[in-house]
């Protein structure tokens, strides 16, 4: 699910800005974006945030924004005379003109971080770790709120797939004549100019009446639905859970596709209504990917 969440904690040093941004992803996979001295802490973050969520791409970037006095008199200047004399050779070299921008340089990384070489303190620490749990809780929260969305929208394509597999329940009860006809039909191409066993010729009716009748397979596909409808109601982890199911309900309107063939209108008006169920099957397992 997408999402967003900043959140800014005020240090003595200045404050410490986290800001995390997720899309949807089959896994979790955590991106991070941090100043080179708070690589130490990187495991930390990565830890709090695997404990809160189970997928998406997520962008995580943390910022240290320094208090004005406490950059004042921090600032490394041997790096900014490294930049001025760069861009000074670059334009003699090109032959261009302007002037190098202060505020550019001020905003290079390492300008202001005098002391950067040492670990962050735990005092430091402590406090982005309570800012990532505080932008994570910010984050979920989004998530929820369109997860509940999904979820409902996706409740109400199992509504459709239910009101089909009716249709095709009622279709069927006024088809079995034309079932019991090409069952007729079949077995007396059998039976055209040869003898034949009478337990083989159980056996192949047996067959062709099976082939024939969809009964079992609605039957599976209304018992799916309203499992998915249950887990959608559910609390906890379903995503993965919903694939499987939505690979049986699948599955089963494939079945009634290939069984639905030779039964003249009435058969067309079934595989209309099963491409249909197949239809909101597929856009209900699209959209499981968002969720959790």
């Amino acid at each position: 699910m997408t999402g967003f969440a900043r959140v800014r904690r005020a240090i003595p040093e200045g404050e410490i800005v986290v800001s995390l941004k997720s899309v949807n992803h089959r896994g979790l996979d955590l991106h991070f974006h941090l100043p080179p001295e708070l690589d130490p802490l990187e495991n930390d973050v990565r830890g709090i945030l695997k404990d809160g969520l189970a997928r998406g791409h997520v962008q995580v970037h943390i910022a240290v924004v320094q208090a004005a006095g406490a950059a004042a008199g921090a600032w490394n200047r041997a790096l900014v005379d490294a930049y001025i004399r760069a861009f000074q050779e670059a334009r003699a070299l090109y032959g261009l003109e302007g002037a190098p921008d202060l505020n550019s340089a001020l905003r290079l990384p390492g300008v202001f971080n005098a002391g950067a070489e040492d670990e962050p303190g735990e005092a430091f620490a402590t406090a982005l770790r309570e800012a990532t749990r505080e932008a994570l809780a910010v984050l979920n929260r989004f998530r929820e709120r369109e997860g509940a969305a999904t979820a409902a929208e996706m409740s109400q394509r199992c509504d459709s797939v239910c009101a089909l597999v009716g249709r095709m329940e009622q279709i069927r009860e006024g088809a079995i004549p034309a079932f019991q006809k090409r069952l007729r039909d079949k077995l007396a191409d059998l039976l055209h100019g040869a003898g034949i066993d009478a337990q083989r010729l159980a056996q192949e009716a047996a067959i062709l009446a099976d082939r024939s009748d969809i009964a079992e397979e609605l039957v599976r596909l209304r018992t799916h639905a309203a499992q998915l409808r249950e887990m959608l109601a559910g609390d906890g982890e379903v995503g993965k859970r919903l694939d499987f199911l939505l690979q049986e309900m699948n599955r089963e309107s494939n079945t009634i596709l290939s069984k639905t063939g030779g039964l003249g209108d009435l058969g067309l008006t079934i595989t209309e209504l099963a491409l249909s169920a197949k239809s909101e099957i597929d856009k209900i397992r699209e959209q499981s990917l968002n969720l959790e």
